[in-house]
């Protein structure tokens, strides 16, 4: 497999520290609100990465954190735990909204054939794992203490800005409102490694014992503690969203290697936002989506899957209910297709080693599916084209192993309606004939001409 790493800034050959097996991080929700298709497609594109190395033998250690708790909204007044204030506002506790967020999550997920992380690690349940990261950091001297807070001293990791490429300047200019004010911060780019609940923060539910004090984990440090915990001191693979690499991700390096000393990810991977109708999406805008949203307009959550193979994960992706019409439509076809085809075990290998190498070319999905569609269209035997397809699927993720060779099944009275409508064609009766497909389409299914007679599908 070749892979962009973010680091290096180009396409590399990606080979593990252990032969056999892949070690993959990912950055998990935060679980303080619904999951919407933005996010999805951000996980729909980890769940491609492992299952292609999964394709190409690799056994795969896979961890996935869920946030939920430490991560503070933008108001540097408040000081407000994300998951704290929309828990107040539902009049809930926040671990039980948590759990809430955290379900939703992974039923949007699952719709999607999205496979479960191995090991799914919660921020609250491995606190002490982040207190003694951040002892580790006080022994190696970037950490200090503030009446309010831990930070750690980006002026001790002189290559603290080497994912992002920004100049130390311009990450003082844009510094997060998380990082509190402070008059005894030592930087303003200084970030929190631990908030004691002591003034602003005096009212915060989630807390925990520290050596230095009650209080509660800043966001950061969270992904470092529980990634090395169950992977290691350094991974194979970190994934996230594009957002994450000025901040979070640049965070990670800094705390992890400064306690470690060692290189922390080989392959940082990425992927681009998803744009709704080419805007950013929001709730103001009224174009915030949830896997709940597409169900209800009728649609298979699986076309939003098949919509997100048709982008590079490192494009920007541009939704429209349109083109999901389209994907679902592309779906359909491709559902239509192989119901018919005998079931073999023998699979094409020229089919399918132009479909490996382009899913192994920086996950290139949509030439990937461009040789899928090429193999379904060939003159092979149906039987080889349907074991090639289902090899082809445990990549793609469609579920296509529920309808390849699962013959349709018609009820008598629509057979009968159809036998009648290809009668009334013979005698050039087209008003009846008309009339007849209407009745076929009100009971869920719909007819396509071919020069080989009529094809009758589900609606």
């Amino acid at each position: 497999m070749h892979l962009y790493d973010t680091l290096t800034r180009k396409v590399e050959e990606f080979r593990p520290l252990n032969s056999d097996h892949v070690t993959m991080y990912t950055c998990g929700p935060t679980v303080y609100d619904y999951t919407h298709i933005g996010h999805l497609k951000k996980y729909v594109g980890d769940d491609l990465l492992r299952r292609t190395l999964e394709a190409d033998g690799f056994m795969m250690q896979h961890v996935m954190n869920i946030t939920d708790v430490g991560h503070l909204v933008s108001d540097a007044d408040e000081g407000d735990d994300k998951i704290e204030r929309m828990a107040r506002e539902k009049n809930m506790m926040p671990e039980e909204l948590a759990r809430f967020f955290e379900d939703y999550f992974f039923k949007s997920t699952t719709a999607l054939n999205v496979e479960r992380p191995k090991i799914v690690a919660r921020a609250t349940e491995h606190v002490k794992e982040q207190v003694k990261l951040i002892e580790k950091l006080f022994e190696n001297g970037f950490a200090y203490q503030t009446d309010q807070a831990i930070y750690f001293d980006v002026s001790k990791f002189p290559t603290y800005t080497k994912l992002s490429g920004q100049k130390l300047e311009e990450k003082e200019a844009g510094a997060r409102e998380d990082v509190i004010v402070d008059s005894q911060k030592r930087h303003p780019y200084d970030f929190a490694l631990w908030f004691f609940a002591v003034g602003r923060f005096a009212r915060h539910i989630l807390r925990w014992p520290s050596p230095w004090g009650e209080g509660f984990p800043g966001w950061h440090i969270e992904c470092s503690a529980m990634s090395m915990l169950y992977l290691g001191d350094t991974l194979d693979i970190h994934t996230g969203g594009i957002d994450h690499i000025p901040v979070h991700h640049t965070n990670e390096i800094a705390q992890s290697e400064g306690a470690t000393g060692r290189r922390f990810v080989r392959f940082w991977v990425h992927h681009d936002f998803l744009l709704v109708d080419g805007e950013k999406m929001s709730k103001s805008k009224k174009n915030f989506y949830t896997i709940d949203d597409i169900t209800k307009r009728g649609f298979d959550p699986l076309a939003l899957r098949y919509l997100f193979l048709t982008s590079h994960y490192r494009d920007k992706l541009n939704f429209t209910w349109e083109s999901l019409q389209a994907a679902q439509n592309a779906l359909n076809n491709l559902r239509e297709e192989v119901r018919n085809w005998d079931m073999g075990d023998k699979v094409d290998d020229g089919f399918w080693q132009k479909f490996l190498e382009a899913a192994n070319n920086d996950l290139g999905t949509p030439q990937a599916l461009a040789f899928m569609w090429e193999m379904i269209k060939s003159c092979l035997p149906s039987n080889l084209k349907a074991a090639t397809l289902l090899q082809m699927d445990k990549i793609l993720g469609l579920e296509l192993d529920k309808c390849v060779a699962q013959k349709l099944q018609i009820p008598e009275e629509v057979s009968k309606l159809v036998k009648e409508r290809e009668e009334a064609r013979g005698e050039r009766d087209f008003t009846r004939s008309d009339e007849l497909r209407k009745e076929i389409e009100k009971l869920g299914f719909e007819i396509e001409d071919t020069s080989s007679g009529p094809r009758v599908k589900k609606s």
